[in-house]
């Protein structure tokens, strides 16, 4: 017997899946907490499986509906392309793309890279949303982004991925701090001050930590922050070191602060591209693809 799923279900499933609980899922799709839980029931009914173990403090998705969530997302996506093709007609719309990119590529290199293939493609829509480097590649997999930018992950199985920019990471303090005046220093004399860094989970935390461990040192981690503003505030006012891609600090003003670089060899980072595999790309998601790759290989774009 054919099963019939309802797109709107499919999307209140996936709400309740990412909110955790049916009232904050029901809250976000402005409908009726019962409303949804009977749709969610209903669509349990028709698959014959158990999407959420129901307990005091929400839901717990099960297996299946990991399984339905990937295949959702890929309907509902490309449900919208459909809408959007068919629009063409009428609005000259070229396209959606959606980007989950990590800090670091959003202040040193995207930006600029968007506003030239926009130049171009000025009716294609662009969503970009900031991530962590693991959740960028967990959401390209998960169908919830069509490219990602990151540095390093472990879920990178079922990826196509392409090199991006590198990037150089520079150590910096204000100009009262006793490492100002070093042109170059390495990491283990950093260990002897206080850091002003990034947020737990992010890749600057994590590869921070684990070279600290490789030194046998620990990293004296004053403050943890989610932004490049708030980290250079900190370390203005002289509450900690800070280390960070050198080109982010091109849009800060450096009076009463001092770059020194680092020498070594982790702090040449490489970004990358990812799609996924297997996958065929809209037209628009392979023009940016393309974009951006030939951005970061310093070739001349045409499309």
């Amino acid at each position: 017997m054919a099963v019939r799923l309802d797109l709107y279900s499919l999307q209140l499933f996936l709400a309740v899946l990412e909110e955790g609980s049916i009232a904050a899922a029901a809250e976000r799709e402005h409908i009726a907490a019962s409303a949804l839980s009977k749709r969610l029931a209903e669509l349990e009914r028709m698959l014959d499986v158990a999407l959420f173990q129901r307990h005091a403090r929400g839901v717990q998705p099960t297996l299946a509906a990991q399984a339905l969530a990937r295949r959702a997302r890929a309907l509902l996506h490309q449900t919208e392309e459909l809408a959007e093709e068919i629009r063409d007609f009428s609005t000259g719309v070229r396209g959606h793309v959606r980007i989950a990119a990590n800090l670091s590529a959003i202040t040193q290199f995207i930006p600029a890279e968007l506003r030239q293939f926009l130049l171009r493609h000025p009716n294609v829509r662009i969503d970009l949303e900031e991530r962590v480097s693991q959740a960028v590649t967990r959401a390209v997999l998960d169908n919830a982004a069509d490219i990602g930018v990151y540095t390093q992950s472990d879920n990178e199985q079922g990826l196509d991925i392409l090199p991006y920019h590198r990037d150089v990471m520079v150590v910096v303090t204000s100009a009262s701090h006793p490492l100002a005046g070093r042109d170059k220093v390495r990491f283990a004399d950093t260990l002897d001050y206080d850091h002003v860094g990034m947020h737990r989970g992010s890749a600057a935390n994590y590869l921070h930590m684990r070279e600290a461990a490789a030194l046998n040192r620990s990293l004296r981690l004053r403050f943890q922050v989610t932004s490049y503003d708030a980290l250079i505030s900190m370390v203005r006012a002289d509450l900690g070191l800070g280390i960070v891609p050198a080109r982010a600090l091109e849009s800060y003003t450096m009076q009463g602060l001092r770059t020194i670089a680092l020498a070594d060899a982790w702090a040449h980072r490489q970004l990358k591209l990812c799609v996924r595999s297997n996958t065929e790309l809209s037209g628009a998601t392979r023009l940016l693809l393309e974009h951006l790759a030939a951005c970061a290989a310093g070739v001349a774009w045409r499309a």
